[in-house]
């Protein structure tokens, strides 16, 4: 036991001295692979990289990111400590033919996200996402809530909580029903969030309820990208309540509550909180007072795109960055060392067109409900309970601390 203990004591100390960012070399000798192990990593999102101020052609690879892969191929690292790792972007935790992301690429079920947005809509990105015929996003009989300019999540909100304690539950159900009551839930979501519809698409709707019709191909194009992106937090929510069998309508508003944190599709708000700051201040003062408050800054970097988000690259290709936005993107990419986000692309086109501040939380919350029914259909289909365990960090139970207290006797 205390060998063990002086071993990882030496080992502590000596990945202290590691500088936090290594040079090829340094991660292939950690790691005992060949060069193109380590870039598979990379792509995957495994291993984040920087650019090496020394020479911007050579790459930096993060020294944890490389020990923990060091680790888990010498055996070191338990079932327990992979399992806590696998939901904060380890490995994969489930199997899923919806979306992926691979060297740095997003696909919908093999098809290139960016390709698709030149020309598709969300309407023709959820029958491939379905896997099903396409149906018009319209609530049955028109009984839609009413759009809300004020707080069109809470009117969303309202609206799928009605439906999900009225609808059966979606276990044993037919596919073409689901996926009927499926166009049906986005009329809805589309009615709270953009207003009654008159037979247009739905990024023709945002257009008109926002009164910026000419912003109407970057909307198509944003609800296009934001579809679905893996299991993240809010799909995983949106999973985990169809592997109970619940509705659909349930699985959509579990997703749509977690999609409104702050760490999630809130992030794009943060995003114009901070440039409201550079304006007053300047962009090197709002970042230093945003560090120095202890948080992160937000809309650069990913851990899935170590290259850059190409979701963000699509769509700033087809912005023209206010003045602030340009500045902020290269002061913060320089500063942290990673590329502007999503996030940070959604925040330059609400300001660019000059649509509502929640513009951006409304844009995610209807593409991203495309992808929650995907997923809750995928996941009702194995007909599987989502059901973890947790790792008990909490006193020893009572009865046993007894117990061994008499054992010993």
């Amino acid at each position: 036991m205390l060998t063990s203990i002086l071993i990882h004591s030496i080992n502590m100390t000596a990945a202290e001295k590691l500088p936090l960012w290594l040079p090829a070399a340094d991660a292939l000798a950690l790691l005992k692979v060949r060069p193109q192990t380590l870039y598979a990593n990379v792509s995957r999102g495994r291993i984040r990289t920087r650019a090496d101020t020394a020479d911007p052609r050579r790459s930096l690879y993060h020294r944890d990111d490389v020990q923990r892969l060091a680790a888990r191929r010498q055996g070191r690292r338990s079932d327990a400590v992979l399992a806590g790792e696998a939901i904060q972007w380890g490995e994969p935790v489930l199997a899923s033919g919806i979306s992926t992301v691979v060297a740095g690429r997003l696909y919908y079920r093999g098809q290139d996200a960016c390709a698709l947005a030149e020309e598709g809509t969300l309407e023709q990105v959820s029958a491939l996402l379905w896997d099903g015929p396409a149906h018009p996003f319209a609530s049955p009989g028109g009984t839609g809530a009413p759009a809300s300019s004020t707080a069109p999540l809470a009117a969303a909100m309202t609206a799928l909580a009605a439906r999900a304690a009225a609808d059966p539950p979606a276990r044993g159900r037919g596919r073409p029903a689901l996926l009927q009551e499926a166009a049906g839930l986005m009329g809805l979501l589309a009615d709270a969030l953009a207003g009654p519809s008159r037979g247009e698409r739905v990024h023709e709707r945002l257009a008109a309820a926002w009164r910026r019709p000419k912003a109407a191909d970057l909307i198509r194009r944003a609800l296009v990208l934001l579809a679905d992106h893996e299991l993240n937090a809010s799909t995983f929510a949106a999973r985990v309540t169809a592997s109970t069998g619940a509705s659909l309508a349930a699985s959509v508003l579990s997703g749509l509550a977690a999609l409104n944190g702050p760490l999630h599709g809130g992030a794009a708000r943060a995003t114009l909180g901070l440039i409201r700051a550079a304006e007053r201040e300047g962009v090197d003062a709002a970042m230093h007072e945003w560090l120095s408050l202890g948080r992160r800054l937000p809309a650069f970097g990913h851990p899935l795109y170590p290259q850059g988000d190409v979701r963000c690259q699509a769509l700033l290709a087809h912005v023209d960055l206010p003045a602030p936005y340009a500045e902020l993107r290269e002061a913060g990419e320089r500063l942290m060392g990673e590329k502007a986000n999503v996030d940070f692309a959604l925040a330059a086109l609400t300001t660019a067109h000059r649509l509502p501040a929640h513009a951006p939380l409304v844009l995610f919350a209807l593409a991203r409900a495309v992808g929650w029914i995907a997923h809750a259909l995928e996941q009702q289909a194995t007909g599987t309970l989502i059901r973890p365990r947790a790792r008990y960090t909490g006193p020893a139970p009572s009865g046993l601390v007894t117990a061994a207290r008499d054992a010993g006797a």
